[in-house]
């Protein structure tokens, strides 16, 4: 048996919209012991590896040429010991990600997030198939940059005049059972949600 989460419903004024939130109640989280991991050639180290200053420069170069960043990431919740879990990329045993990243000019958030998630917990890299392969539920969050080397909020403040970076968490639908294939260059670890709460060290906004 799975764990259930309960998501509370907004208000909404539809009755359709009514309708699709009740359908929407929770969502079914199964034991990590359901699912099979296993590893495949070393993958480029994601940039949350980078020094502050060389994010900068490379968030500055991007903005100038291209605009607001947009990157996407993916929350995969499974249960242990009776807890939920999120399943995060650790890099060189130190930096704690959430699977995703920058979207390419044009290309939608589900698309983009598939296109990572197959890349970073998939046998196969970029290809359709294994992307189809992903079931992308409901954005949870969005956090934004205000400037190059500011941290990332969880809200849109006021004085926001031009925004560097937006960052969108979505939530993962897993299948009772499946297997993830990680670069041999990184770990996929499921982490308590309690850990992650005020803990620079394990969070650090899990990768922003």
């Amino acid at each position: 048996m799975g764990l259930e989460m309960e998501i509370a419903p907004a208000a909404v004024p539809s009755a359709a919209a009514a309708a699709a939130t009740e359908r929407e109640q929770g969502v079914e989280i199964y034991p990590l012991s359901c699912y099979y991991f296993g590893a495949k050639d070393a993958a480029g180290v994601p940039r949350a590896v980078e020094t502050a200053a060389d994010r900068a420069l490379r968030l500055k170069a991007n903005f100038a040429a291209r605009g607001l960043r947009t990157s996407v990431h993916g929350v995969l919740l499974v249960e242990l010991f009776d807890h939920p879990h999120v399943l995060l990329l650790q890099v060189r045993n130190s930096s704690f990600v959430l699977p995703g990243g920058r979207l390419r000019p044009g290309e939608e958030d589900v698309q983009g997030l598939k296109r990572k998630l197959s890349s970073k917990l998939s046998v196969v890299d970029d290809l359709a198939d294994a992307e189809d392969d992903w079931q992308v539920g409901e954005c949870i969050g969005m956090w934004w940059r205000s400037e190059f080397e500011a941290i990332a909020f969880p809200y849109m403040p006021p004085n926001f005049r031009s925004p560097k970076e937006c960052i969108k968490l979505f939530l993962i639908k897993l299948p009772m059972s499946r297997q993830f294939i990680v670069p041999r260059n990184m770990k996929l670890l499921a982490v308590p949600l309690s850990q992650l709460h005020n803990n620079a060290q394990v969070c650090c906004h899990v990768g922003f």
